[in-house]
């Protein structure tokens, strides 16, 4: 008995078309949106792939632009299908695909599945990147003159300037690496040398920050220097200045903005499942009803539309049966005698 029928009439499977025709050039304008999320995802990422540690988080943008041009593909097939559904000629010379367009559309929703799966698991795969590639870009600030590292200090302050964060943690990360190239210190100054030789690894350390950390909406002028010591600056105490320099880590600032983008995205590709769903759903209504008609020189009859021939149990039954088939070695006939050697 086929599941859930409903009756239709020309008018019936012609408003099914026509709305069929609208809903799969929606999904394909989703499809756009998806690929264009994916560009920008990578985008962002080739911005940011100085601070981060490997490449593995490109595979959710490489997968979003897949899938994005799939959808596009197939819902533009589906569009064309219920465009020509009402003419018996085109319809005729689609039925022999519709078969392997139904499982292609099947296996596409379980891709988008993973695909929005992957957009939620991922996030920590970025956090622990982020964590490993900020560090390594503080440490590399000062190297403006090292081939691969020239331009990480720009990438940094800009970072920090757009996000408005300090730091890998906070601020404090800058106090325990050296960010001040040699070649920009004097040497001959006695402060100076105090500093570097009472370092074990000869490092120039102080309580400073980039002038990137400074935040803009200070009543005060920024204070990037000295930053722990309160006698060193007029009517400052360090605990309630906390509109000096960003106080959030970068760390936290990017994982929340990538973190976001990727949560939006896979509720988005959620969307798109249910939406596909309906498509799906809707075809086979309307492929089914077309097929059923009594009579298919005379469009005024009526027809039964069906999701599944069979019920949902047999159905299944039946296709277990036949991956087994296929997947099952042959064997060797009963009687034959063995090959030679």
């Amino acid at each position: 008995m086929p599941l859930m029928p409903v009756k239709f009439n020309l008018q019936k499977r012609v408003k099914l078309a026509q709305g069929l025709w609208m809903l799969y050039w929606v999904s394909v304008m989703v499809g756009i949106l998806i690929f264009s999320l994916g560009i920008f995802f990578k985008v962002e990422l080739r911005k940011r792939s100085e601070m981060m540690d490997n490449n593995e988080s490109h595979l959710v943008p490489n997968v979003l632009i897949l899938a994005g041009l799939l959808t596009c593909a197939l819902n533009a097939f589906g569009g064309k299908v219920c465009h020509d559904s009402l003419d018996p000629m085109k319809f005729t010379k689609w039925k022999p695909v519709l078969k392997n367009y139904f499982m292609g559309c099947l296996l596409f929703q379980a891709l988008l599945l993973v695909v929005a799966l992957l957009c939620f698991l991922m996030q920590f795969s970025v956090y622990l990147t982020l964590a490993d590639g900020l560090k390594n870009s503080i440490r590399f600030y000062k190297d403006t003159d090292t081939p691969g590292r020239c331009f990480m200090k720009r990438t940094l302050d800009m970072t920090q300037i757009e996000f408005r964060c300090c730091g890998n943690n906070n601020f404090r990360d800058w106090f325990e690496v050296q960010w001040i190239s040699n070649r920009y210190l004097d040497m001959s100054n006695e402060d100076v040398k105090d500093r570097v030789l009472s370092n074990v690894e000869g490092k120039f350390l102080m309580d400073s920050v980039p002038f990137s950390c400074c935040n803009p909406g200070s009543p005060r002028p920024c204070i990037q220097h000295h930053l722990t010591n309160n006698s060193a600056h007029y009517d400052y105490d360090l605990r309630t200045e906390e509109l000096n320099i960003w106080t959030r880590g970068c760390r936290e600032a990017l994982f929340s903005y990538f973190s976001s983008m990727m949560s939006s995205i896979g509720a988005l590709v959620l969307a798109t499942i249910a939406l596909e769903s309906a498509d799906l759903a809707g075809l086979k209504y309307l492929t089914t009803a077309l097929e059923s008609m009594s009579d298919p020189e005379n469009p005024e009859c009526e027809s039964e539309g069906y999701l599944l021939e069979k019920s949902v149990k047999e159905t299944v039954c039946e296709a277990l049966t036949k991956i087994k088939s296929l997947v099952k070695p042959s064997q060797v006939a009963e009687g034959g005698e063995e090959p030679a050697t």
